[in-house]
């Protein structure tokens, strides 16, 4: 990729520019790059290229020094990320080190995140659901939050777009609050979970059991075959990164495809200081960067700026961008940037026993599981909580071998697999938290970090509906499963921190009137209409879904929109 030449104004002055090269500013980037328009690509991190720059993904666990474990010294070292389910000795490389970027926590928050090309987007869980209308028409119902000035509608288009695009598989199950979308063939159920979705079908109308929905290829279909890509080898250790480009990253997909139209200039070790306000002009200008290396100030300008940091980095770079027009941050009149954060709560699993079909057993592996669709208050309010949640389900019966004893006993031991007179069975929750006020970030007035940047202040924590929630889903599910016939049933609380989820949104929110909210129907700054945010920060509401499909929908019909306004002059 070009190199630039920062001698001279002309050289860093693009048609656009995106802040970020993950999920989300790696559909802005493709979308902005095939429509013709130059464009720089801003990353903090190091640069991480397809295939070359995934050192473990080949690897055996008796290839790493620790046997593919964290070491205690590890753990010391990164309390906050040794706490998330990818963070281990083949993936820490793709993590950001807890004492390397700092944030205060006035409340316990695990700001989990990865500084590199790609993003989280080489980490991520890649599980993708459509919203419905009945998350987009949430807030308005239940006045918890402003309303949407969008609905399914008009997202429903891109969400295809982007699917065809990305490869998302799953089933058309024909549910209305989970819409299906163009997928690729499913992964199958096994028997026990296939006869969990019989029994809630048998006792319920209005709880369904389907296979997952993920971003895993499962066809080789040529729109895949272009980007070289092939089919997912189920080898469930994609957090390495994935030399197949068998699940969708930014890496493998859509930074390549905005590099093969040669308008994009990908610029990593550049930490974003602000952007720019022209006063005179009354729209931004460009953005400010640090290079992390040499520590120098450098401007970049465009007639565009997409803002795709991730959630609370694209806060911090709003609030950080003062001028005398906006001494609070960029676009922020209404006085709400920063706040009404919300995250999903995965605080509650279950886990039970089934005696059933034990002339079966589980071989090989999956990438995804099945998922239960939200069912709580979906037509009506029904509870004395707000909202509801989805749920992970999934079984297994696989062998397990005898440790025990010494020489031969032990080697025999080891050699004979066993099988438990029980399949496994467990839940997982994941529930939608309201957006409030008092839930927020701020930059601090006197910490900065390595490059000059204030740090964040994050006040994030669960809530009174958030317990109540966690209690029905105990509820609910321990019936669930005692109607299937599982025994042993027993509910867990994970004591998971919020952030823990790596789902933070919101601080940008969108909305109809720009004295509630930051952002309109286009994701554009209601007051810098230049300015486009449409990685998490953007989001109004969480919904039950996994959020990242939603996101790559709002950047592609984001960029459509600017694009579209550039040609008339507009921007």
């Amino acid at each position: 990729m070009p190199n630039i030449n920062i001698d001279s104004i002309k050289d860093r002055t693009f048609d656009a520019i995106v802040i970020g090269s993950g999920i989300s500013g790696g559909w802005a980037a493709k979308e902005l790059c095939e429509k013709g328009l130059k464009t720089l690509v801003l990353e903090r991190g190091r640069e991480v290229k397809h295939i070359t720059d995934y050192p473990t993904t080949n690897m055996m666990p008796w290839e790493f020094e620790h046997r593919n474990q964290l070491t205690r010294e590890m753990k010391d070292a990164n309390p906050i990320a040794a706490r998330c389910y990818a963070f281990y000795e083949g993936t820490e490389h793709f993590f950001v080190k807890d004492d390397e970027h700092p944030y205060i926590q006035e409340k316990p928050f695990d700001w989990l995140r990865g500084y590199q090309t790609g993003g989280k987007s080489l980490l991520w869980a890649r599980q993708t659901q459509r919203w419905s209308d009945f998350d987009f028409e949430g807030p308005a119902r239940d006045g918890f939050a402003v309303d949407w000035p969008i609905r399914y509608a008009d997202i429903a288009p891109w969400y295809s777009y982007v699917e065809r695009f990305a490869g998302i598989s799953g089933n058309r199950d024909g549910l209305k609050n989970l819409p299906d979308g163009d997928f690729l063939p499913a992964h199958e159920m096994n028997c026990v979970e296939s006869y969990f979705q019989e029994q809630i079908k048998k006792n319920y109308k209005d709880r369904h059991i389907i296979q997952g929905r993920c971003a895993h290829l499962t066809d080789n279909r040529q729109i895949f075959l272009d980007q070289s890509r092939s089919k997912c080898m189920h080898r469930t250790i994609c957090e390495r990164g994935c030399p197949y480009g068998g699940y969708f990253s930014s890496n493998s997909s859509t930074l390549p495809a905005a590099a093969k139209t040669g308008n994009m200039t990908l610029r990593p070790y550049s930490v974003v200081h602000s952007i720019i306000y022209d006063e005179k002009l009354g729209k931004a200008s460009g953005v400010k960067v640090i290079d992390t290396q040499t520590k120098e100030e450098i401007d970049f300008f465009a007639k565009v700026i997409f803002l795709n940091a991730a959630a609370l980095n694209s806060n911090l770079v709003l609030m950080n961008s003062k001028s005398s027009r906006f001494p609070n941050g960029l676009g922020n009149d209404s006085g709400v940037l920063g706040k009404y954060v919300a995250f999903h709560n995965y605080n509650r699993t279950i886990s039970g026993e089934y005696e059933g079909y034990l002339d079966k057993t589980t071989e090989g592996r999956r990438p995804n599981s099945p998922y239960v669709p939200r069912f709580r208050n979906v037509e009506k309010q029904e509870t004395d909580f707000l909202r509801g949640y989805a749920a992970g389900f999934q079984a297994s019966r696989g062998p397990r071998f005898s440790g025990e004893g010494w020489g031969e006993e032990l080697k025999n031991g080891l050699d004979t697999a066993k099988y438990n007179d029980y399949w496994s069975v467990g839940s997982h929750m994941m529930g939608e938290t309201i957006p409030k006020e008092s839930n927020h970030v701020a930059l601090d007035s006197a910490q900065k970090d390595a490059w000059g940047i204030p740090l964040l202040r994050i006040a994030i924590d669960y809530d009174e509906n958030d317990k109540k929630m966690e209690k029905d889903y105990e509820e609910q599910f321990t019936e669930m499963f005692e109607k299937a016939g599982f025994k042993n049933i027993k509910t867990h609380e994970s004591g998971r921190n919020p952030g823990n989820d790596i789902h933070e949104m919101g601080g940008v929110r969108m909305g109809h009137d720009p004295k509630t909210s930051m952002l309109d129907k286009w994701h554009a700054l209601h007051h810098c209409q230049n300015v486009f945010v449409t990685d998490g920060a953007c989001m109004t509401s969480t919904s039950t879904q996994n959020p990242s499909l939603t996101y790559m929908a709002f950047a592609a019909r984001a960029v459509d929109y600017a694009v579209n306004r550039m040609k008339r002059g507009e921007l």
